[in-house]
C-alpha cells in the first residue's frame, strides 16, 4: 500500500470518483481537517450527510452521502478543485481572497481561526491557506 502524499487531493478525488460513478455514499478515510472540511460541505448545502467513524487508537472514517437532484440525478456537486498543493501552498491575504463563479461557489480556506469559506474570511478580515473551490 502505498503512502498518500496529498491527503486533501485524496479526499476530493474520492468524492468526484464518486460522484461521477452515482454512488450514493462514499468512504474516505479521517482527519481532522477533513471532518472540518465535510462540516462545511453539509453547512453549505453540496452535501446529503455524513457520519464520522471514530475507532479507538485509529484515526476512523468519514462516511459522506452524497446529495442528488431527485429529479434529473444531478449531483449538488459541479466540481471540486484543489488549489493549494504540497509543492506550491497558495496563501492569500484578506483583500486577495478569491470569489468563486462570483459568488456561486465557495474556497474553503484554512486560516488561523479554523477551515472556513472565502465569504467568513472576508467577513472577519482574515487570509490564510486557499485549499480548494466548490461549485
Amino acid at each position: 500500500m502505498s503512502k498518500v502524499t496529498d491527503p486533501i487531493a485524496d479526499y476530493l478525488t474520492r468524492v468526484r470518483n464518486a460522484i461521477m460513478a452515482k454512488h450514493r455514499v462514499v468512504d474516505i478515510p479521517a482527519s481532522k481537517l477533513k471532518k472540518e472540511m465535510t462540516k462545511l460541505l453539509k453547512e453549505k448545502g453540496y452535501i446529503l450527510n455524513y457520519k464520522f467513524e471514530d475507532e479507538a487508537g485509529y484515526q476512523g472514517n468519514i462516511k459522506i452521502a452524497l446529495k442528488y437532484n431527485p429529479e434529473t440525478k444531478v449531483s449538488a456537486i459541479k466540481a471540486l478543485e484543489r488549489i493549494s498543493k504540497p509543492g506550491l501552498r497558495q496563501y492569500c491575504n484578506s483583500n486577495d481572497i478569491p470569489r468563486v463563479l462570483n459568488g456561486l461557489g465557495i474556497a474553503i480556506i484554512s486560516t488561523s481561526k479554523g477551515v472556513i469559506t472565502d465569504k467568513e474570511a472576508r467577513e472577519m478580515n482574515i487570509g490564510g491557506e486557499v485549499l480548494c473551490y466548490v461549485y
